[in-house]
C-alpha cells in the first residue's frame, strides 16, 4: 500500500509551477551558463530523432499511451463524475447497441437528469463525436476510457505532425513532448469523458498541418486529411470549428487562385470535390443523427435540451428565458442556481469585463500554466513573425466568437489547439536568442523547460504521497489547471459494485439533499433502462413512487441518501426487503 501523507493546504502544485517558474527565471539572468555544455549531447540526439518524422510522431502518440497505463497505479481508470461524463457515456452505450437513440422509458420522469434529454427520444444531448470515440473502446478494449486514452495518443501525435509543418523538426518534437505531459496524461482531457477536447484538438491538427502541405504539394492526401480533421470537428465542436475552417479555408482559396507550384485547375478541382464529398457525408450522417435522435435533421444536438430546461442562454446578446415548470428540485437548483450565475456576470458593462477576463484566463492557464509563460516576452515578435502569421490571424478571429460565449472551458477552444502550440513554440524560438545585457538568459531558459514539465510531472504522480495538495471535488477548478482532476466519483461507484453484487436486479431511489453540490447528481443510466443491473431513479411523492415500485415489482429497491455524508443506501421503505447496504 502506497501512503499518503495529509495535504498541505498551502502547498499546491500550481503554486509550485510558479515558483519554479519564478526561480528559473531567476538563474537564467543571475548564471545564464548553468545550462551549458551538459545540454548539448541531449540536444544532439534529439535533433537527430526530430530529422526522422514519421517516427517522432510515432514515438509521441505511444508515450502517451505506455506513460499513461504505466501510471495507472496513481492515477487509475477514471469514475464519471460530472454530469456531462455520463450523458456522453449515455451516448457511447446507445451506439455500442447499435442504435442511435432510445425509446423514451415509460417511467422517464424519474430519470430525469442533466444534459440528457427523454423526450422525444433518450438520448445525450451532446453532438456525437466523443461518445463514438468511448464506444469504439467500449466495443474494442471492454471500457470506454480507453477510447479516450487513444483519442489522446493521436492528439498528441497529430500535433507533432501539424508542428512539423509550420516548424523545424526538432522544435515540432519539442511540442509534442510537452504536450504529452501537460495534456496527455493528467489534464481532465483525459482523466473524464467529457467535452471531447482530445477529438476537437485532433481534428484541428490535422486541417492546420494539412494547410502547409496542401500548398507545398498539392495532392490529394492532404485535401483527405484536412477534410477528415473537418469532420471530427464537425461532430465535436462545430461552431468553433467554423471559427477554425473559415480562415484556413479563405487562405485555400486565395492560395487555389494566385498561388504558386498549385497544381491546374482541372486537377485541384477535381481533388478539392473528393474532399468536399467527404465532409458533406458527414454532415448529412449529422443530419440523419439528429433526425433518429431529435425529429428533425436540422434540431442540433443541444437544441431541445436548452429549450426544455435551461433559463441562461448561451450567447451574451441573448436574455434569459422564461423558467420552466421543473419535476425534480436537484434540477432547478442546477438550471436556476450554478448555470445562472455564470450568466448574471455578462448583465452589466462592469461585469462583463471581469467575467470576460477570467473567461478568458482560464483556458490560458490550461495550456501554458506558469511554466510557458516567459516566452510571450516575445509576442511581438511573434505578431510580426511570417512563418505563423496565418496562425495568429486564426487566434485573432476566434476571440470574438469565443467573448460573445456565455460559458468557456477549455475543451471549448480545443480545435486551437495546434494553433497556440505553434504559436508558443516560435515565440519559444525567439526567447531562446534573447539576450539582455549580452547574456544568454532565453537560452538558458528554453533549456530548462522541457526538463521542468518532467520534473512537474513527476510530482503530479507522487502529489498524493507528498502531500500536495489537490483539491476536493466538487469546490476545485480542476478544468483550467494542466494537472487535472483527482480520482472522483467513487462514493456513487461503490455503492453501484456493491448493488451489482447483490443476487437479482436492483433499483436505487435517491433522494437529494441541499448539501450536496448542484454538479453532484447521480441519476444516470445507460442506454437499455429496464434491462440494467441497477436502476438509478429519482425520489419523488408517494404517489409517483409507488407506481416506480410497482413498475419494477421484480426488483429490489434501496433508498439511497444524498442528504446524508456519506451517503447511505438503506432497504426502501415500501420494499420487502431486509437487507442492508453498508
Amino acid at each position: 500500500m502506497i501512503a499518503v501523507s495529509p495535504p498541505n493546504e498551502k502547498i499546491t502544485l500550481l503554486f509550485i509551477e510558479g515558483a519554479v517558474t519564478a526561480v528559473a527565471f531567476a538563474i537564467a539572468f543571475a548564471w545564464p551558463s548553468l545550462a551549458g555544455f551538459r545540454f548539448v549531447r541531449a540536444e544532439g540526439a534529439l535533433h537527430r530523432f526530430a530529422n526522422r518524422p514519421v517516427l517522432a510522431v510515432f514515438i509521441v502518440g505511444l508515450s502517451v499511451v505506455v506513460l499513461r497505463l504505466a501510471i495507472l497505479p496513481w492515477f487509475p481508470v477514471p469514475s464519471p463524475f460530472v454530469p456531462d461524463d455520463f450523458s456522453f457515456l449515455l451516448g457511447a452505450d446507445t451506439f455500442a447497441h447499435g442504435r442511435l437513440a432510445n425509446l423514451t422509458p415509460s417511467m422517464w420522469v424519474h430519470f430525469e437528469t442533466i444534459h440528457v434529454d427523454m423526450i422525444p427520444k433518450y438520448v445525450s444531448m451532446y453532438f456525437p463525436g466523443q461518445a463514438l470515440c468511448l464506444a469504439a473502446g467500449k466495443l474494442l478494449f471492454g471500457n470506454p476510457w480507453y477510447g479516450v486514452l487513444l483519442s489522446s495518443a493521436l492528439m498528441c501525435a497529430a500535433l507533432c505532425w501539424m508542428l512539423q509543418g509550420w516548424l523545424p523538426p526538432v522544435w515540432a518534437l519539442m511540442g509534442g513532448g510537452i504536450a504529452v505531459l501537460r495534456l496527455g496524461l493528467f489534464s481532465y482531457w483525459i482523466n473524464s469523458y467529457t467535452g471531447g477536447g482530445c477529438i476537437a484538438a485532433l481534428g484541428g491538427a490535422l486541417v492546420l498541418g494539412s494547410f502547409p502541405r496542401l500548398k507545398r504539394f498539392g495532392t490529394l492526401r492532404y485535401g483527405l486529411i484536412m477534410a477528415s480533421g473537418m469532420a471530427l470537428l464537425v461532430l465535436t465542436r462545430p461552431y468553433e470549428g467554423m471559427l477554425l475552417c473559415l480562415p484556413v479555408s479563405a487562405a485555400l482559396l486565395h492560395w487555389a487562385l494566385r498561388g504558386k507550384n498549385r497544381p491546374k485547375p482541372a486537377i485541384l478541382l477535381r481533388r478539392a470535390l473528393i474532399s468536399v464529398a467527404l465532409l458533406a457525408a458527414t454532415i448529412a450522417w449529422l443530419g440523419y443523427y439528429d433526425y433518429r435522435a431529435f425529429g428533425n435533421p436540422l434540431t442540433l444536438p443541444y437544441t431541445v435540451n436548452r429549450t426544455t430546461y435551461a433559463v441562461a442562454p448561451y450567447y451574451v446578446w441573448q436574455s434569459r428565458r422564461a423558467q420552466p415548470a421543473y419535476r425534480h428540485e436537484a434540477l432547478r437548483r442546477f438550471y436556476n442556481g450554478a448555470e445562472l450565475k455564470g450568466f448574471s456576470h455578462f448583465e452589466t458593462p462592469g461585469a462583463f469585463i471581469g467575467a470576460t477576463t477570467l473567461k478568458v484566463a482560464e483556458p490560458f492557464l490550461f495550456f501554458a500554466g506558469f511554466l510557458l509563460l516567459p516566452p510571450l516576452l516575445m509576442i511581438r515578435r511573434v505578431f510580426l513573425d511570417r512563418r505563423i502569421r496565418l496562425l495568429v490571424w486564426i487566434v485573432l478571429f476566434s476571440v470574438p466568437g469565443m467573448v460573445i460565449q456565455i460559458y468557456l472551458i477549455p475543451h471549448y477552444v480545443a480545435p486551437f489547439t495546434a494553433a497556440y502550440y505553434a504559436i508558443g513554440l516560435q515565440a519559444m524560438r525567439h526567447l531562446r536568442v534573447w539576450k539582455p545585457e549580452g547574456k544568454r538568459v532565453g537560452f538558458a531558459l528554453v533549456r530548462v523547460t522541457l526538463p521542468l514539465c518532467c520534473m512537474l510531472a513527476l510530482l503530479r504522480v507522487f502529489s498524493a504521497t507528498l502531500g500536495l495538495n489537490v483539491p476536493e471535488w466538487p469546490a476545485s477548478n480542476w478544468s483550467w489547471k494542466w494537472y487535472g482532476p483527482d480520482h472522483y466519483g467513487t462514493e456513487r461507484a461503490q455503492i453501484q459494485s456493491k448493488l451489482e453484487k447483490m443476487p437479482g436486479k436492483q433499483l436505487a431511489i435517491v433522494r437529494f439533499g441541499p448539501e450536496r453540490d448542484d454538479l453532484d447528481q447521480w441519476v444516470y443510466n445507460g442506454a437499455d433502462i429496464d434491462s440494467s443491473q441497477v436502476i438509478w431513479a429519482r425520489e419523488m411523492d408517494g404517489t409517483n413512487d409507488q407506481d416506480l415500485l410497482r413498475h419494477y415489482s421484480d426488483r429490489k429497491a434501496w433508498l439511497v441518501r444524498m442528504d446524508t455524508e456519506p451517503a447511505t443506501v438503506t432497504p426502501y421503505a415500501r420494499s420487502n426487503v431486509q437487507a442492508s447496504v453498508r
